[in-house]
């Protein structure tokens, strides 16, 4: 009997494979850190805003399982062009949509790691030091 073959599968597996806009933004405008305590997850997100309050470019980077890194480049994907209050109002249930595959509730967290870095990355301003940011943002318990 054959498997049945979810084309979300190869969305997440493409997006892992081949990320979009994967490493530091050297010009960014604001930067967030995230981890994810149930497991080793970890993003860095830095974007860079226009003035007209726009996500120019949006950054990732960092290590974890296929779920946290194709959501993070799905997620960068995504943002890029925004004005950057729609951004702020995207919702976790959005960004599960957006990642498109059923995932059990532990891997929902995963998912909405970049999400909520992302968050926090809007909320923090850069400066030289990214080192010198504390991370922001709704925690993973406050995202559903």
């Amino acid at each position: 009997m054959p498997i049945e073959h979810d084309s979300h599968d190869d969305h997440v597996q493409d997006h892992y494979e081949d990320p979009y806009h994967r490493g530091t933004l050297e010009t960014a405008t604001h930067m967030g850190e995230g981890t994810n305590s149930l497991c080793s997850d970890r993003i860095v997100i830095t974007t860079q805003l226009d003035d007209s309050g726009n996500v120019k470019e949006a950054w990732f980077d960092g290590d974890g399982c296929v779920i946290s890194q194709a959501s993070a480049s799905m997620l960068m994907e995504h943002v890029e062009g925004k004005p950057v209050e729609e951004v702020k109002a995207f919702t976790p249930e959005q960004m599960l949509d957006l990642f498109g595959a059923k995932l059990t509730p532990e891997h929902e967290k995963c998912c909405l790691l970049a999400w909520k870095t992302l968050q926090s990355a809007l909320n923090s301003r850069s400066d030289d030091d990214f080192d010198a940011l504390a991370p922001s943002g709704p925690s993973l318990g406050e995202e559903q």
